[in-house]
């Protein structure tokens, strides 16, 4: 992915505390003898990959570990050992890998009607070094897992990032309660074998808790992806603003609002986006949307703002010179057209729209074939930006 050089600098100065190492985190391994209790392996996981995304440390994705473990033949929710957790660390390029146990005792408050005590144990292996950090924990009734889950992390936070720690009390409180049984439906649909099911548990998680974010964004996504554009947006655009997913949320509402035709929301959406994380495809349907809504000026701007990221792709020179033609612009829409041929020589659609620019003839009335030709990018590369600022971060 390229990126633009004035675009990053600005976000340098957004997020200079960003850790430049990159961490993987493990689902923790069930030492309860409880099968029903594997879930929680993933909750913790889960909430310290939030957790620490939100306070701008550079963690893989579930789905960068998963595609490891299929690579290296690994059964997901199995105990791994050491060397095979080095392994899986190397594999997807990690600096410092956290993983742990979970064990389940008796209440030690039984007068509570508490299910048990559980106590989670943390550790570090930092693969630079190779070597292990000192183990953390916490201890509490089973009922107490998410505040248990999230002290857990403002722990690991210490350990990770010392330098950068905001105070403990603002780091928690940032962290509200969620109901125990939406945490657990969630995190059933996280592992659930198919779609079905997945928006199932996340429906129901949703119900549970109202003010609970990450089904919400599950639910928008599988919605997007079906091409539910209304339905996916009822649900993006109560992701909340804490949630690490927000702004991909955002991108995604921006494309849904894009496609129902309301383009003005669309911008706004991608708005928000592109001042945090000034990414080319960004750039680029902001410009659609604007577009549209015959802001032409403004287009211009941020389809250029999209070429000086990557002027190798074909679509965002297509765009421009689309735009230009719209505008009468013809010498201008003929640069972007023949930029286009340059780089993909059977684009008939830019190969037509050249001939028209040629002949300095511009839209005309009724022909609906060249109506509303701008080119979408769905692709949201925030991961990728991240890592790309946090190795430039660590130059400086």
């Amino acid at each position: 992915m390229h990126l633009r050089s004035v675009a990053l600098a600005a976000a340098l100065s957004l997020a200079a505390a960003l850790h430049s190492e990159t961490l993987l985190i493990l689902p923790f391994f069930n030492h309860s003898n409880s099968p029903g209790l594997d879930w929680i392996g993933e909750s913790i996981s889960e909430q310290l990959h939030d957790s620490l995304v939100s306070d701008n440390l550079l963690v893989l994705d579930r789905e960068d570990r998963l595609e490891a473990y299929r690579r290296l033949d690994l059964r997901p929710g199995a105990e791994l050992t050491h060397a095979s957790i080095i392994k899986l660390a190397q594999t997807l390029d990690a600096d410092v890998v956290l993983f742990g146990n979970y064990e389940l005792f008796p209440s030690e408050t039984p007068k509570e009607q508490s299910k048990g005590t559980l106590r989670i144990t943390a550790r570090t292996i930092d693969l630079k070094k190779l070597s292990e950090g000192m183990e953390f924990s916490e201890r509490g009734a089973i009922e107490e897992l998410v505040p248990l889950e999230v002290h857990l992390s403002w722990q690991a936070l210490t350990r990770l990032n010392p330098g950068h720690l905001p105070p403990e009390q603002e780091f928690l409180h940032a962290r509200p309660a969620v109901r125990l049984d939406a945490v657990e439906s969630y995190i059933r649909g996280l592992l659930a074998p198919n779609a079905e099911e997945r928006r199932r548990y996340f429906g129901k998680a949703a119900r549970l808790d109202e003010h609970y974010s990450q089904p919400r964004f599950q639910l928008g996504k599988a919605a997007w992806a079906n091409k539910e554009y209304r339905t996916a947006a009822e649900w993006l655009e109560h992701v909340d603003r804490s949630d690490p997913h927000y702004y991909e949320a955002q991108f995604r509402l921006g494309l849904c609002r894009y496609y129902t035709a309301d383009f003005a929301a669309a911008e706004q959406a991608f708005q928000t986006v592109v001042a945090v994380f000034p990414l080319n495809e960004v750039y680029n349907d902001l410009a659609a949307a604007q577009s549209r809504r015959n802001q032409i000026d403004a287009a211009v701007a941020n389809y250029q703002k999209a070429l000086e990221g990557d002027s190798t792709d074909p679509d965002y020179h297509f765009n421009l010179g689309y735009v230009y033609w719209r505008a009468g612009k013809f010498d201008q829409a003929v640069a972007s057209f023949r930029n286009v041929l340059e780089r993909n020589p059977n684009d008939t659609e830019a190969t037509l729209l050249l001939g028209r620019a040629l002949q300095q003839a511009g839209p005309r009335p009724g022909d609906t074939r060249l109506e509303a030709r701008e080119r979408i990018k769905i692709d949201y590369e925030e991961t990728a930006y991240r890592q790309l600022k946090a190795e430039l971060q660590s130059k400086h």
